[in-house]
């Protein structure tokens, strides 16, 4: 009997660490399906490209609030990537309680991680005709008052026109909040947002002539969600240029597509069969009010 107790509590303990494994709202990056964090496209690694991570403590755990690859040499941020779950979804600061602090509005300020000199003012902003972008959006980082904090660094903005950044590329950006916050809807949903800047033909104009100034002319989107055992994913490619604006659905992209127009390797750390099965396609009518 003695040893049939001592088997016993050893099975209890061996799914109890299953379960930890298994749990994707604890813990989104243990993970049977990926070798590497999800989110992360493949790095570039230029000369003048620099991996930045930005986390904060929340309920005594590191919670990373997003990431990105940052070209130095374009003062712009060529993705950023971020993840919803249970954690993150969560709502508990409301941006207009900045008012109340010692910022006294919102807290724009330089990216302690890069060289102030690497990076935009609001000079080359509001007196050039463009809004202050976020790309990871003030709204998408609502969990904790340091997390929303952190998406007003300089190296988080990029240079957009009001009728882009609150018209079609807000609705987008809406549209993925309601996702992530939706526990029905995700275990987790994984998020990668940029503007394509390697390309000549990608830049619209540069401000004040200033070539390590670009102005995007396209943004875009790449979404992986994951809910039990099932995944999709799906992508969009916007152009800011036109001031038509067009149907949401007409912007949705394969994530192969997107990744030959960008240049990026998205979810790459996905084994092979599974990013292989999720890129090469898309449903709309697995995005609800996508149509």
């Amino acid at each position: 009997m003695r040893y049939l107790g001592k088997y016993i509590l050893l099975c209890l303990f061996c799914l109890s660490l299953y379960s930890c494994d298994k749990d994707e709202n604890s813990n989104p990056d243990s993970t049977t399906f990926a070798t590497g964090t999800v989110e992360l496209p493949a790095l570039r690694n230029g000369a003048d490209d620099v991996f930045i991570s930005h986390s904060t403590l929340y309920k005594g755990q590191s919670v990373v609030t997003y990431s990105m690859e940052y070209d130095k040499s374009k003062k712009h941020a060529r993705w950023i990537a971020f993840k919803y779950y249970n954690q993150t979804a969560q709502t508990t600061w409301n941006r207009n309680d900045w008012k109340q602090t010692e910022w006294g509005g919102d807290p724009w300020q330089l990216d302690p991680k890069v060289p102030a000199s690497a990076q935009r003012v609001q000079a080359d902003f509001g007196a050039k005709g463009y809004q202050r972008g976020h790309i990871c959006a003030s709204s998408d980082r609502l969990y904790s008052q340091d997390a929303n904090e952190q998406t007003f660094y300089y190296t988080n903005m990029s240079p957009q026109k009001g009728y882009f950044n609150t018209g079609i590329w807000g609705d987008l950006e809406g549209k993925v909040r309601t996702w992530g916050r939706s526990d029905s809807f995700r275990d987790t949903l994984y998020v990668v947002k940029g503007a394509a800047l390697d390309k000549e033909n990608q830049i619209w104009e540069y401000i004040g002539n200033d070539r390590t100034k670009p102005v995007p002319k396209y943004y875009y989107m790449a979404l992986l969600c994951k809910k039990g055992e099932t995944f999709k994913a799906i992508g969009f490619w916007m152009d800011q240029s036109t001031t038509v604006k067009p149907a949401l659905s007409e912007c949705a992209k394969t994530i192969d597509e997107l990744e030959i127009l960008t240049g990026l390797d998205f979810f790459h750390n996905l084994s092979d069969n599974l990013e292989n099965a999720v890129e090469s396609k898309y449903a709309l009518s697995a995005w609800p009010t996508l149509q």
